[in-house]
């Protein structure tokens, strides 16, 4: 992740780590994947380390009465299907350009 969008809620994250305590308390650490941009909204992609099979959560980055950037769930369903849509297209261009890169390699391997 770029330096820039370390801010905020991550500007102290150790290496794309954050801690998040659950409504019984727990502790549960997560890697920091990704943050996008979907419809002037910021979103955070964050895998957990305990079980990264399990697949990554995404939340909504908003901001409480103190101006604080907080995590919120995101619980409507046309909401994160834009939000995963989004990130589908961006995985799909990362995957072209990295293609693109590799072809323009002398080595004549051509990996996506």
């Amino acid at each position: 992740m770029a330096d820039e969008e370390r801010e905020g809620l991550f500007a102290d994250a150790d290496e794309d780590r954050i801690t998040l305590v659950d409504d019984e308390g727990h502790e549960h650490e997560f890697t920091l994947v990704d943050v996008v941009e979907v419809d002037r909204r910021r979103y955070a992609v964050l895998l957990p380390e305990e079980d990264p099979e399990e697949g990554a959560y995404v939340f909504r980055l908003d901001r409480d009465a103190d101006g604080e950037e907080i995590l919120v769930n995101v619980e409507d369903d046309d909401e994160f299907d834009r939000v995963v849509h989004a990130l589908e297209e961006q995985g799909d261009e990362e995957l072209d350009q990295d293609f693109d890169d590799e072809e323009d390699d002398d080595s004549g391997d051509r990996r996506a």
